[in-house]
């Protein structure tokens, strides 16, 4: 199921799906990845600098990832342009959640602002039935 946010014109997409073949349920390793679609519907040009998540799990644990750029890009989205990449996020139970947010940058006049990533849930489709 996908989620969407605006955050001052800059829309944030997330896909995810749950990697059964890099799962391992016997050791409590449970893979999924997500897909994320950044469309830049503002008037001015964007470099994404960082980001930072918020990875909860079922089990009550909860960390953060922060770090520069994603996938190893900074990229600059200029306005009507999208940027998409896939990463992936492992739990030690088939359910969990992950929220963030990135820190861009407007080309324009240098200012850092923050985009909401918004919450999506990590759910191995089994534990729907």
């Amino acid at each position: 199921m996908m989620v969407t946010a605006i955050t001052q014109g800059i829309k944030i997409s997330v896909d995810t799906t749950y990697e059964e073949g890099y799962s391992d349920s016997a050791n409590e390793h449970f893979m999924f990845a997500y897909r994320i679609e950044i469309q830049n519907l503002a008037d001015f040009s964007i470099r994404l600098m960082r980001r930072k998540w918020v990875i909860f799990d079922s089990n009550g644990t909860q960390r953060e990832v922060d770090g520069e750029g994603v996938v190893g890009e900074q990229p600059i989205i200029n306005p009507g342009e999208s940027y998409n990449y896939v990463s992936g996020c492992n739990l030690k139970t088939e359910i969990g959640s992950m929220k963030g947010h990135y820190q861009m940058l407007r080309l324009s006049d240098e200012t850092l602002f923050n985009v909401d990533i918004p919450e999506f849930q990590l759910i191995a489709p089994y534990k729907l039935n």
